[in-house]
């Protein structure tokens, strides 16, 4: 006893003694320019989730399902994509009711679920998404992951997709959760990275007898076997090859993927790959610039958490959050743990900055996964979403301090390396376990709004209120013609007197989903931009001037900046 009570005092006292601004548990705040109104059930988003039992015996139940913004029929309005599990007696029986679904932006405000005629009425158990013009006819093509074999769906340019997963050679039936299209080679076309799990057999799953807190839950990861992920090489010719033991990535421990993304960590101007890994060292493979990749996660910094722990990586991102040209990494992880900010050191390294940017505690009893780095007061600085949800419906029975259904958070970037949990709105928002996430300006009215992917559940559509009041803003449109032609992996730099932000285009990151690749700024109070820089991928620079606030552009690779007239 008395050696219980010393070190509860001396915890007492290094808390009680914890500098100015360290992130001790506090009420959420409410004030504040951000605020977002679910607006779903108006907007016609008629989508109910389905994934397995209430009970999630198994942990293939727990898991999906993605999020995909994007613009298939090219007519300037953000159309929604989301991606939905099943049901476990017709997967034991073979047999599908549940289908993903394609809504269709009508341009007032409401969306039509469109997903019959797109003929992307889905076949498999389903996971997550990405987004890419994959064959560069300038149509963006869906690639979804799933239990079973995954599904590449080529946009046809007239409303329809056709199924072309045998011919482009990416049926692979490893249990996929996430994926990202990214240029590793600078050939002008996306090649694509897969996160695999488990493995996992439907037909003998493991028995649900293990514990959490004393309570029987489902079983996993811990104690199953991990899967290598894989990396196709785009041919250019509508087909894809393995190259993951050719270029390195395949040179890892199989793992528990989760999330991935692509980003030029290193500023060197090629296309490095981040693997967010659930209970295991997560990777970072360095872009050699030779067609080979090394990982180097543990010399980084950036495998574990700062005590040298593996987390339950989940969701991942990369943002530049201090606006010092460098791209930070924000991390979402299962409960009694912390969701993790590494900071960009630059020279490869990264560090844990997540107690110093008042991040620590906000997480502690939620399982996050969907989030993302994005401007949502168009104040010029990177805000953090994440959305959270328990895998094991078994903790509301207990009082364990977390419950199955859990809010989503918002963070507000305070512009001096620390943030704060606000409301957002989000607290009038019936909690839920979600999991995808991806933002877009659907209603294209200058300010970022999220979607949201719930588990057993119908979708959020979190419409940003005021955002556009508060700042002025930009939304800019890439297409690359000696690049690929989503302008995958771009970079784009805004400057304002002395100070510049970066953004870059991606085909998946967040969990399992994929944003809207337009690229949104937000410019506080500037009415012009100073310089605006486009750095495509194979290094072309182009550089315009004086560029006015508030509009829609398009840009064109080697052309020239133009308004874009909307609908």
């Amino acid at each position: 006893m008395i050696k219980f009570l010393l070190i509860f005092i001396t915890g007492l006292l290094i808390y009680l003694q914890a500098p100015v601004g360290d992130d001790r548990i506090s009420p959420i705040k409410s004030l504040s320019s951000i605020f977002f109104k679910d607006i779903a059930k108006k907007a016609g988003l008629n989508f109910q989730h389905f994934s397995g039992s209430p009970e999630k015996q198994y942990i293939l139940e727990s898991m999906s399902g993605g999020v995909a913004w994007i613009d298939f029929n090219r007519d300037g309005f953000i159309d929604l994509y989301l991606v939905n599990g099943g049901h476990w007696n017709e997967l034991l029986e073979g047999k599908r009711s549940v289908s993903n679904a394609l809504f269709q932006n009508n341009g007032d405000g409401t969306f039509t679920n469109v997903t019959q005629k797109a003929g992307l009425s889905s076949r498999y158990w389903g996971m997550g998404v990405a987004a890419g013009d994959y064959n560069n006819d300038n149509w963006v093509d869906l690639f979804v992951c799933n239990y079973d074999s995954n599904t590449l769906y080529r946009n046809n340019g007239n409303g329809t997709f056709t199924d072309v997963t045998t011919e482009a050679n990416l049926g692979d039936k490893r249990w996929a959760v996430s994926a990202a299209f990214g240029d590793y080679d600078a050939d002008g076309w996306v090649d694509l990275y897969v996160t695999n799990t488990v493995q996992f057999d439907y037909q003998k799953p493991d028995p649900m007898d293990c514990h959490y807190r004393g309570i029987t839950v489902q079983c996993g990861p811990l104690g199953m076997r991990g899967d290598s992920d894989i990396l196709y090489r785009n041919r250019g010719n509508g087909t894809f090859e393995d190259v993951s033991e050719k270029t390195g990535v395949g040179n890892v421990i199989p793992s528990y993927g989760l999330g991935v993304v692509w980003s030029d960590f290193d500023n060197d101007g090629d296309q490095d790959i981040y693997v967010a890994n659930d209970q295991m060292a997560n990777f970072l493979f360095e872009n050699k610039g030779n067609g080979t990749f090394e990982e180097i996660g543990l010399l980084a910094g950036a495998a574990f958490s700062d005590d040298g722990t593996a987390q339950g990586s989940m969701g991942v991102d990369f943002g530049d959050y201090d606006r010092d040209g460098l791209l930070d990494i924000f991390l979402t992880h299962f409960s009694d743990d912390y969701n993790t900010l590494l900071r960009n050191l630059g020279k490869g390294r990264f560090r844990d900055v997540t107690r110093a940017a008042s991040l620590t505690f906000n997480s502690w009893p939620m399982v996050g996964w969907g989030t993302g780095f994005v401007d949502l007061d168009n104040d010029g600085w990177e805000d953090i979403f994440a959305a959270n949800g328990h895998v094991f419906p078994q903790v509301d029975d207990y009082k364990v301090g977390m419950s199955f259904h859990q809010r989503s958070q918002v963070f507000h970037n305070l512009r001096n390396g620390k943030f704060e949990e606000i409301s957002a709105g989000l607290n009038k928002v019936k909690t839920w376990s979600s999991r995808g996430v991806a933002f877009a300006d659907f209603d294209n009215d200058g300010d970022m709004d999220v979607a949201v992917n719930n588990l057993d559940g119908q979708p959020w559509l979190l419409q940003n209120e005021q955002g556009n009041q508060v700042g002025n803003w930009i939304l800019l449109t890439l297409e690359g013609v000696q690049s690929n032609r989503s302008a995958i992996g771009a970079r784009a730099y805004v400057r304002i007197g002395s100070k510049t932000q970066m953004r870059e285009i991606r085909g998946g990151s967040s969990y399992q989903s994929t944003h809207d690749f337009r690229v949104h700024f937000g410019l506080a109070n500037a009415k012009n931009i100073d310089t605006l820089t486009i750095r495509w991928v194979d290094g072309t620079v182009q550089e315009f001037q004086n560029i006015k606030a508030n509009q829609f552009y398009h840009l064109k690779e080697g052309g020239t900046l133009e308004l874009t007239n909307l609908p």
